[in-house]
């Protein structure tokens, strides 16, 4: 994606996007779902902003946090709505950055469905990893139960078809768990860990009629991380093999 495109999809990215609501919801969920698995740790390097949620997170959880995104418009909203983030944000785009340091975790939230070529960044970014270092990596999920019912429903014609969400927010391509494991295991990573986020079995307008929606929305996350087939999006650990 050029800057063109990406200053064009922000819209989304702003507090009151349509997916707002939901991105609260995962945008929370997933990077603490990351820290159980490594703790805390000396450094991480973060491809993107996107909604502004993650980076307080792990800025909390490690002495060194790059960030790399290439949308100035998105920094700018960053550095307004957090001016006291401690790490350092860099303005490039994912397949030119380059640097010397080596990470304890490389974090790729969101951010393959994005690129036109994924396999150009996984293969990249596998040089900034230390030895024994995770690349984490979440997607959303074609065969999510919620996009199951909308295809036998024929709300789309193909499982893996973009929908009107997906376009807005500049998304290329869909994965499932299978083509996910693929790309990361063609381009020199062993996969350590897969689970899902967020199991949803309803469109949002329909649940947000339930009684107890709030604790709803927080047992579909529990209940999700062992159902990654059928989940909202994917969750992966992995390292150089």
């Amino acid at each position: 994606m050029n800057a063109v495109n990406l200053d064009a999809v922000t819209s989304e990215y702003r507090p009151n996007g349509a997916t707002a609501i939901e991105n609260d919801l995962i945008l929370n969920w997933y990077p603490e779902r990351i820290i159980e698995r490594f703790g805390t740790c000396q450094s991480i390097l973060e491809l993107g902003i996107g909604h502004g949620y993650t980076p307080g997170i792990f800025n909390a959880v490690c002495e060194r946090h790059v960030i790399i995104e290439g949308s100035q418009v998105v920094i700018d909203l960053f550095r307004e709505k957090s001016p006291d983030f401690s790490g350092d944000v860099v303005f490039a785009y994912f397949e030119d950055f380059d640097t010397d340091e080596r990470f304890d975790a490389i974090v790729m939230g969101f951010v393959l469905e994005h690129v036109e070529d994924p396999g150009v960044l996984l293969a990249r970014f596998k040089r900034f990893l230390k030895p024994g270092g995770k690349l984490y990596i979440a997607v959303p999920n074609a065969k999510s139960m919620n996009r199951r019912l909308g295809f036998e429903l024929g709300k789309i014609a193909n499982i893996y078809d973009l929908n009107a969400n997906d376009h807005a927010l500049g998304h290329r391509r869909q994965y499932c768990r299978d083509t996910l494991r693929a790309d990361i295991e063609q381009h020199g990573y062993r996969i350590t860990h897969e689970e899902g986020i967020y199991l949803k079995p309803l469109p949002l307008g329909v649940l947000q009629t339930l009684p107890d929606f709030q604790e709803n929305l927080q047992a579909m996350l529990r209940v999700g991380i062992d159902f990654p087939d059928l989940c909202v999006a994917l969750l992966v650990e992995a390292e150089a093999a």
